[in-house]
C-alpha cells in the first residue's frame, strides 16, 4: 500500500450553466456553505495527508491564484499550470506530467464536493492497483460516465453520457481518482471524442483494457456536482 501526497485539481472551467454567477469567478470558486468549493477540496485532501498540489487554472485564473497563493496559509505547497485551450480532461492531465514525476497522485474535479472521509480512502493505493476510480449509485448516467465493473469491483468499461437504449450500469463516475504515472502514456495517445474533446475517461478505459488493474471505490456520504444554480441553492439551503 502506498500513501499518496500529491494532488492535481482541475479548476480551469467557467461553468456556463452557472450563468451570471461565473461572470467574474471560475466555477470552483463559487461558495458553498461559506467557502469556495475548491477550498473544501483542498482542505479535505490536506487533512488526508496530501501536501503538494497542482491546480490547473484557465478562466479567471487570477481569482484562484489570489485566493490560495502558494498554499502556505493552508500549510501546503501549491503550484499552478494553465490550460490554454479548453479541449478536454485528457489534455489537462498531461499538464501534470512533470509535477507527478514518478509519484502517484490524486485527481479531483474542482466542482465536485464529497464527504471528506472519502479523501482518506482515495490517498491509499494498493500495490497491485494502477488507478482508482470513484463511483456512486443513483445518478443519471446520461449526464456523465457509466462505470462497468466485474465481481471484484474492478473497471471493465467506462462510457460517457450513455444514450437511451445503450447498455447501462448502476455505477456513476464520481470524479475523484488516483493514478500512477502510467496514465500519461494513455492520455498521450488520445484521439478526439465525438464531441471534439480529449476525454480522460477514454484513457482510463484503455488503461483497464490493457490488463492493468483499475479499482473502483464506492464513495460514502454526501456527493454533489455543483453544476448549476439549482444544485448550488440546494447545497446552501442545507
Amino acid at each position: 500500500m502506498i500513501k499518496i501526497d500529491k494532488a492535481v485539481l482541475l479548476a480551469a472551467g467557467r461553468g456556463t450553466r452557472m450563468r451570471e454567477l461565473t461572470a467574474d469567478l471560475p466555477k470552483p470558486m463559487i461558495e458553498v456553505r461559506g467557502k469556495p468549493v475548491l477550498q473544501h477540496i483542498v482542505e479535505g485532501l490536506r487533512d488526508a495527508g496530501v501536501r503538494k498540489f497542482l491546480v490547473i487554472v484557465g478562466y479567471r485564473a487570477d481569482a484562484v491564484q489570489n485566493f490560495f497563493g502558494d498554499g502556505s496559509r493552508y500549510r501546503i505547497d501549491i503550484q499552478y499550470a494553465t490550460q490554454v485551450t479548453q479541449d478536454g480532461t485528457g489534455r489537462v492531465v498531461d499538464l501534470a506530467r512533470s509535477f507527478a514525476g514518478d509519484s502517484p497522485f490524486v485527481l479531483a474535479y474542482g466542482d465536485i464536493l464529497v464527504d471528506p472521509a472519502n479523501y482518506e480512502r482515495v490517498v491509499e493505493l494498493g500495490d497491485d492497483v494502477e488507478a482508482l476510480i470513484s463511483v456512486i449509485r443513483g445518478e443519471d448516467v446520461s449526464k456523465g460516465g457509466a462505470v462497468f465493473l466485474n465481481n471484484k469491483f474492478e473497471l471493465v468499461d467506462l462510457r460517457e453520457k450513455s444514450k437511451p437504449g445503450e447498455a447501462t450500469s448502476p455505477w456513476y463516475n464520481a470524479g475523484l481518482y488516483a493514478f500512477r504515472p502510467s496514465i500519461f502514456s494513455f492520455t498521450a495517445k488520445l484521439k478526439p471524442s465525438p464531441r471534439g474533446e480529449y476525454e480522460l475517461t477514454d484513457a482510463i478505459r484503455e488503461l483497464a483494457q490493457s490488463g492493468k488493474k483499475v479499482q473502483a471505490l464506492e464513495l460514502t456520504g454526501e456527493w454533489a456536482d455543483v453544476r448549476d444554480p439549482e444544485t448550488l441553492a440546494k447545497l446552501n439551503a442545507l
